[in-house]
């Protein structure tokens, strides 16, 4: 991309060629991409019992949930590009987390704070798109996030991510 806006009509052309050789099924990794959030926010509450409660069996249980998590995001991460892999995981770990932040500020009946960390949630989960789809490389994403560009990296899964299109 190398700094210039993200061509919507190229990016789909791209993806349908994807979908058409079978090589792509964006219902499922999205599907798949709100398990391994979950799956990293189980190994951090496995270790928060782990230290509250003393009990190692909680260690183990990290353990088993953590490998789980790295096989799944294999499925939709290359390990060998650069930091992609460690940059994935923690972009879904923290729209997850500012996910929960969201919820609970709408809870308190604040919904405008809700609604700016939900913003962010959704940015972050969009920067995992377009590294999962290599519309941008990973040191692109940060830049193009920030900047308000025609075609956003929010439409990654405005337009193209649909989890209920089966």
């Amino acid at each position: 991309m190398n700094g210039t806006p993200v061509n919507f009509e190229d990016l789909l052309k791209k993806i349908e060629a994807l979908k058409a050789g079978g090589t792509l099924d964006l219902s499922s990794d999205e599907d798949l991409s709100i398990a391994v959030m979950n799956l990293i926010s189980l190994e951090e509450h496995f270790y928060f019992t782990a230290e509250k409660t003393g009990k190692k069996e909680y260690f183990d249980m990290v353990n088993e949930v953590r490998e789980m998590r790295k096989k799944l995001l294999a499925k939709m991460i290359d390990k060998k590009e650069g930091e992609a892999w460690c940059i994935s995981k923690h972009l879904l770990a923290a729209s997850m987390r500012l996910i929960e932040v969201g919820t609970k500020a709408q809870t308190d009946n604040k919904p405008e704070e809700a609604k700016e960390v939900f913003d962010y949630a959704y940015k972050l989960y969009s920067m995992f798109w377009a590294i999962r789809l290599k519309v941008v490389s990973v040191a692109e994403a940060k830049e193009v996030a920030k900047k308000d560009e025609p075609w956003r990296l929010e439409d990654i899964v405005n337009k193209l991510v649909d989890c209920c299109g089966e």
